[in-house]
């Protein structure tokens, strides 16, 4: 129940709970507050219980927590009876986003481009700038000024 409690903290509740009920009173509420927990942990089992045998016996199997929803996809996913671990398995997210990258810099796929890679740079001198086909970026060539056939920026409009 309390698991993630270190002992720094537990010592301090200690300390605190001697201040504020004194230690004549604290264990009158301490045995008041083990016989509440009790009563509160009765009750929830009877309830279960009682929800049991409602259900009739087609639910005997049933798990109250499996009403947790992270319980319930855990307890899925393990059991594996769609093939969800193939698909899991079978998707690359940096193959995806590779493909998603060069579709839109409109160059061909990793097997083309390497192919033909090592062909376009043998033929081309390092004076004249990479052709746009090519895929790579000429980090020498100093960018174009911006036309002046594009509307002026509107601050206001974005």
């Amino acid at each position: 129940m309390f698991n993630d409690i270190g002992p720094f903290e537990l010592v301090t509740l200690i300390v605190l709970a001697v201040l504020i009920f004194g230690p004549d009173k604290l264990p009158k509420v301490i045995q008041d507050v083990t016989r509440t927990i009790r009563k509160i942990r009765d009750f929830s089992e009877s309830a279960k219980q009682d929800i049991r045998q409602e259900l009739g016996p087609e639910f005997k199997d049933f798990e109250f927590e499996d009403l947790n929803p992270k319980t319930f996809i855990r307890k899925q996913m393990d059991n594996d009876e769609l093939g969800l671990k193939e698909l899991r398995n079978g998707f690359d997210l940096k193959k995806e986003m590779a493909e998603v990258t060069d579709a839109v810099h409109g160059r061909d796929s990793d097997s083309s481009a390497s192919s033909s890679a090592p062909s376009s740079s043998s033929s081309s001198s390092p004076a004249t700038p990479a052709a746009p086909s090519d895929g790579r970026v000429d980090m020498v060539k100093k960018p174009e000024p911006a036309r002046e056939d594009r509307p002026p920026f509107d601050a206001d409009a974005t």
